[in-house]
């Protein structure tokens, strides 16, 4: 009896190495049923990349959609001229409404169809706020998406007129009242969809007689544009969009990609440990024929599942918590915004970034997996890691390109050095990454002599710096940006020439005196000076203002004939206005006068003023504005900076050395008499006399409600004057606290998810102690020392990359103080929580939190 064996048909070609697209496709279906069975383990991966893109999708739809959209004031043309209509001269009769209306039917005869919208400048009774009397056809062929009717109707004759809801309120005006400056009968509530802060009171077409200015719509072909006279001032919508490399689109897409890089940072260790608990199954993929890229394509083929189902599930996440706030967004952009107004060329890219995050997170390990051998795979004993000997220089070398980036950004002029400072980053953050483990090996060595419970932690730290150095990395990165707000936002608002921040405090009001001089009509003539009411009749006023908002303190503001300039002609000038310390003014803010020393000439609560070499200009020598000097460019008065970039301090009419003393006590405002000089300097001046009323400075118990505030504006303008509140500007400790908590946490979450892995791969060394009888205070050690030696490595690392780049830029830039501005107003309370109070915090909950007795003492665990 004879057996015959059928052989397998030859193949035309040779088989592949590694099994062709038969393997890769098994490889793949084995890695999604790996997902699917072990997703839960993959959860921390999974909430960081659904996280994440959701934050992108919000935060670029918020971030492109707040400002106004590229078409606004455009309505439906693609083409727009605007005429600034002033008294006519020999050198710009254009100006004239007659030449404008020649150029208007230049337009018309060239371009077929045009719409005319008119405008005229009013100021709001009581108030600095002003607003515009528009001209416009509500049925116009392109203005229509510039204009929309709420309730009522639109105004049809000369006796009508329509308000938008914000005027409204500020008049207190409503449907079937007379607007009293004009003596018309509003007839409609309308707003302009694409910008809601377009406060203006729309009247029929024909019927402004003075327009300050005029708006014309039209189409035209680009060539055709060209032919046009030189004169006339006409945009496109492609030229008013934003075209800009730096522009919220780009800023959004980059922070994304520090995003997804922190991702990938902290997914390496989520990816390893999955790796060592497969670590048996792998081995026996090997035993029966895989090659090392079949390996390589099981884990790297799970790391894309991860994040395309992260990025899938984060986009919808974030769609859904979009649609929830963009009726707010509109409320804050004060614009229309449609319901998928999604910026795609950000959220497609975020999403790819997502996947290539996890993709090359899971790619390290899948590589160290296949140098294990098969026996010990099978064994499922992981090799021990290896020795890696990385050199300190290229980290150095990135570190001090970001130092040379971020110099040229600070050299640079009008905002031109934004685009070296995205090089800048990258290179600061390259440094951290290759210079965590040179750090993590330097801790170990310092803790050679320590407890075991010490020496032990700081060892593991240094041998699995696959997990411990990409955790190190992802938290000096974040502690890098909040230190760089932290310290920018402190020098920045501690400028002492060039002050920001709020105006005022929620429960003060200033109160302005009426305009003196001639003023201007809309057609740009000189028209006589009003009579101003009586002195006293404005202080009864500004009495019946402070009893509207409940207040008792009233105090005088007196403008002195003297100003002060930055002795430096290259750095950023005196701002803001500043007051006579009268009596009544210091003791209003507890300030006995008889206390102040009789040789000194200026109080001021702005930090680093004493010292900053202030000059002080009087007579002749003070700026346009008062004497608040801001009309001071580099020179000073009177043209170009001396020798030196420094402002000219002619005797007579400046004092280059007044005695500045400092007092706290004196509000912070910008608006605020942040800054007085003292009547015994302005005798020695000689220039006492000619101080002038500025206006009063009201202050109550409470903050001062908008409903308040209203009532005030009312009473200011039975009697000409106007008031100005508390604005939205944000105070430096606000900015630099949530730049803290921002860092905090990001650290302490990091900490949480890194400590873990990082325990969970030396589970054995923690069986082994706790068979040889380590008791749970040393298991709490070990799990204290990682955290704490991992928050504080990370939390040096990146406050000193932060100021290696913080040192570059202010060293070369003009505007600011050089680097005595940076140094001289360290954030220490920050900085304090940040390197210091954050690894106490991390020690203590790595205490708190571990202890407890492993599993499994005996036997190793099977995964």
């Amino acid at each position: 009896m004879s057996v015959g064996v059928l052989e397998r048909p030859g193949t035309t070609g040779a088989p592949e190495p590694s099994g062709g697209v038969p393997a890769r496709r098994a490889m793949v279906r084995w890695a999604w049923r790996l997902f699917r069975r072990e997703w839960r383990q993959q959860l921390l991966i999974l909430l960081l990349v659904v996280v994440a893109v959701a934050a992108v999708v919000v935060g670029s739809a918020v971030a492109t959609n707040t400002p106004p959209p590229a078409g606004a004031g455009f309505g439906t043309a693609h083409d727009l001229a605007t005429f600034n209509l002033s008294t006519p001269t020999a050198k710009s009769p254009s100006r004239s409404p007659a030449a404008v209306e020649r150029q208007i039917a230049l337009l018309r005869r060239r371009f077929g169809t045009v719409q005319v919208i008119e405008n005229e400048t009013l100021t709001v009774p009581g108030s600095t706020q002003t607003y515009q009397l528009r001209s416009q056809d509500p049925r116009g062929p392109y203005g229509g998406p510039m204009l929309q009717l709420l309730s009522g109707r639109s105004p049809r004759g000369p006796k009508e007129i329509a308000v938008t809801p914000g005027l409204a309120s500020e008049l207190n005006l409503q449907v079937g009242d007379t607007w009293s400056q004009g003596g018309k009968t509003v007839v409609g509530i309308v707003q302009n969809p694409q910008n809601l802060l377009d406060d203006f009171a729309l009247v029929p077409p024909g019927q402004l007689q003075h327009p300050s200015q005029v708006t014309v719509l039209f189409d035209a072909p680009d060539s055709a544009l060209k032919t046009l006279p030189a004169g006339l001032n006409v945009a496109t919508v492609a030229t008013a969009a934003n075209h800009n490399l730096i522009n919220p689109s780009t800023i959004v897409l980059a922070l994304a990609t520090v995003g997804m890089l922190l991702i990938a940072l902290v997914s390496i260790g989520g990816f390893t440990v999955l790796a060592q608990r497969r670590l048996r199954a792998l081995g026996m993929l090997e035993s029966m024929g895989a090659t090392d890229r079949n390996v390589r394509l099981v884990l790297e083929a799970n790391g894309v599942i991860v994040g395309a189902v992260g990025a899938l599930a984060g986009f919808a996440v974030g769609l859904a918590a979009w649609l929830a706030y963009r009726p707010y967004n509109e409320q804050s952009a004060h614009h229309l915004i449609a319901v998928f107004a999604l910026p795609w060329k950000v959220i497609v890219p975020a999403m790819v970034l997502a996947v290539v995050a996890t993709f090359f997170a899971a790619g390290y390990p899948a590589r160290a997996v296949t140098r294990v051998p098969v026996v010990v795979a099978l064994a499922g004993r992981p090799a021990p890691p290896r020795q890696i000997h990385r050199s300190l220089l290229p980290g150095v070398i990135a570190l001090v390109l970001g130092f040379v980036f971020f110099s040229l950004s600070g050299a640079q002029r009008n905002g031109g050095g934004a685009t070296w400072l995205i090089p800048g980053f990258v290179a600061l953050v390259a440094g951290i990454i290759l210079v965590s483990p040179f750090f993590l090996v330097l801790l170990a060595r310092i803790g050679r002599r320590s407890p075991v419970a010490v020496r032990l932690p700081l060892r593991d730290m240094a041998r699995y710096r696959a997990r411990s150095g990409s955790a190190l990395s992802a938290i000096s990165v974040g502690v890098l940006i909040a230190v760089v707000v932290c310290a920018v936002a402190v020098a920045r608002y501690s400028n002492a020439f060039d002050y920001v921040g709020p105006n005022l405090a929620p429960n003060e009001l200033a109160v302005y005196t009426p305009p003196t001089g001639p003023t201007f009509g809309p057609s740009g003539e000189s028209r006589p000076a009003t009579p101003a009411p009586s002195v006293s009749s404005q202080q009864d006023t500004a009495r019946a203002i402070a009893s509207s908002v409940g207040a008792r303190d009233v105090y005088a503001l007196e403008s002195p004939a003297a100003g002060l300039q930055n002795p430096s002609g290259s750095g950023r000038q005196w701002s803001g206005q500043i007051y006579v310390a009268t009596p009544a003014l210091l003791r209003a803010y507890g300030i006995d006068p008889s206390s102040i020393p009789s040789d000194v000439d200026v109080l001021s609560s702005r930090p680093g003023l004493a010292g900053s070499g202030v000059q002080l200009t009087y007579g002749g020598g003070i700026g346009g504005n008062g004497g608040g000097g801001s009309s001071l460019g580099p020179g000073g008065p009177g043209g170009p900076g001396g020798q030196g970039g420094t402002n000219p301090c002619p005797p007579g009419s400046c004092l280059a050395h007044p005695v500045v003393q400092a007092e706290s006590r004196l509000p912070s405002g910008t608006s605020a008499p942040n800054t007085v000089i003292t009547e015994s300097a302005l005798r020695r001046l000689h220039v006492a006399a000619d101080s002038s009323l500025q206006g009063w400075m009201v202050e109550g118990a409470n903050p001062i409600t908008s409903a308040q505030i209203t009532n005030a504006r009312s009473v200011a303008a039975s009697n000409d004057l106007s008031i100005e509140s508390k604005n939205e500007a944000p105070a430096s400790a606000e900015i630099v606290d949530w730049a803290t908590v921002f860092a905090i946490a990001l650290a302490l979450g990091i900490l949480a998810m890194s400590v873990g892995l990082l325990r969970s791969e030396t589970a054995s060394d923690l069986r082994t102690l706790t068979a040889a009888g380590a008791s749970s205070r040393t298991r709490r050690s070990l799990t204290a020392v990682t955290a704490g030696g991992l928050a504080f490595l990370g939390a040096l690392l990146g406050a000193v990359a932060a100021y290696v780049g913080l040192v570059g830029w202010y060293r070369s830039n003009p505007l600011e103080g050089g680097l005595s501005d940076l140094f001289d107003h360290v954030p220490w309370t920050n900085l304090f929580l940040i390197v210091i109070a954050m690894p106490l915090v991390a020690v203590l909950v790595g205490w708190v939190l571990a202890g407890r007795d492993p599993s499994g003492i005996a036997t190793r665990p099977m995964e």
